[in-house]
């Protein structure tokens, strides 16, 4: 019969990224019934832990039962009815999924379109919103997860605050590992996933609602299309004063998210920021020296995902699979354009380290014969 036995990768791709031992042996510990009294005090603790990352008061600030994607759906299918106009930003394969969701959501969809591997122009989306006023949200990507650009919000969320217009943003490759700054920059929902800046097995999609957003949720004139989904009815499960059951949640995940964002606030914000910089600042430094080419726009590179063109003699997609197969380093490989061109490096949670940096980039020198 087949053993689990699974080998030890350096997960250096867009995620999942390696995690603390202290949140494996977590999910180790006893299940619990999830409306156990103590079951509750966690996810107590998770709500708050979460409103801290992603530093915001909003009382609806909860994970998800689902990866990064049932965040995603959650985020535009409770605030989106048919008929409704969606200002979309598309710069990438996540942009694109955004359109996705919110076409069968039922909105119509106004594209602020940009190039792959550019950060959009944050004055082409306030045009395009004074354009179109009616619009029920602008959505954008922080961390473009297939191109490593890091999106400039504060304009866009600076011109939306005071108008009805909500600003959903994707935190997905950003959140735990650079400030997302959700009641400073003015984005009304937000949503993330546990396994790459949180550093938690994949399975939980932190969300955020602000008071706005949650009226235009209790305004709704349909039903939202997933019952699974429905922030309402979730609500009245994880801040319910009776704590209302919806579904069997996934005890031990939720475990683990207690202790990475333990982990996390242990370490500070600021720190662990910072740490995300260093780390990126040196793999900067030694791609430099080996010839390799960035893809995503100098000054719009985010800490948590490197996207570098490999140098002459290292093609891109066999040498990442040497990679995996003889050093047991994975990287991520290209999406859309990029496929098979670029490789996608990620340094997140426990992975921001310059040691993981000089394993990678030992094994590049031994492929490169040097």
């Amino acid at each position: 019969m087949l053993e689990l036995n699974p080998p030890h990768r350096l997960l250096l791709g867009p995620g999942p990224c390696n995690v603390h031992y202290q949140v494996l042996r977590a999910m180790a510990t006893p299940l619990m019934g999830h409306l156990d009294p103590r079951y509750i005090e966690i996810m107590d603790a998770n709500m708050d832990m979460l409103r801290k990352v992603f530093q915001t008061e909003n009382q609806i600030t909860l994970p998800i039962s689902g990866t990064g994607s049932a965040g995603m759906e959650a985020a535009f299918y409770n605030v989106l009815e048919p008929g409704d106009k969606a200002v979309i930003c598309h710069a990438g394969f996540f942009g694109g999924r955004m359109m996705e969701f919110a076409s069968r959501a039922g909105a119509e969809i106004v594209e602020v379109k940009g190039e792959w591997g550019q950060a959009i122009d944050p004055a082409q989306v306030i045009e395009t919103l004074k354009q179109h006023p009616d619009a029920k949200l602008c959505a954008m990507v922080l961390v473009e997860t297939s191109t490593g650009v890091q999106q400039p919000l504060d304009e866009v969320g600076a011109y939306l605050k005071g108008r009805d217009t909500l600003f959903l943003v994707d935190a997905v490759s950003a959140l735990g590992a650079i400030p997302v700054r959700i009641d400073e920059v003015g984005i009304d929902v937000c949503y993330s996933c546990s396994q790459k800046g949180l550093a938690a097995p994949s399975g939980l999609a932190p969300v955020t609602f602000s008071v706005k957003a949650m009226q235009v949720v209790n305004n709704r004139k349909t039903k939202v299309q997933s019952w699974y989904l429905d922030i309402s009815l979730l609500a009245k499960y994880w801040t319910g004063e009776k704590r209302a059951y919806h579904h069997t949640a996934p005890i031990s995940m939720n475990y683990a998210l207690f202790e990475a964002l333990r982990i996390i606030l242990d370490e500070g914000l600021q720190n662990r920021f910072e740490r995300h910089q260093a780390a990126v600042n040196y793999l900067y430094a030694e791609l430099g020296k080996r010839g390799f080419k960035y893809y995503a726009a100098e000054g719009f590179r985010a800490p948590t995902l490197t996207t570098v063109y490999t140098p002459e003699g290292l093609e891109a997609e066999p040498a990442r699979i040497r990679l995996l197969n003889d050093f047991n380093i994975e990287v991520g490989s290209g999406l859309g354009p990029a496929a098979g061109k670029i490789w996608r490096i990620g340094l997140m949670g426990v992975n921001a380290d310059p040691q993981n940096v000089a394993r990678l980039m030992a094994a590049v020198d031994i492929m490169n014969g040097q």
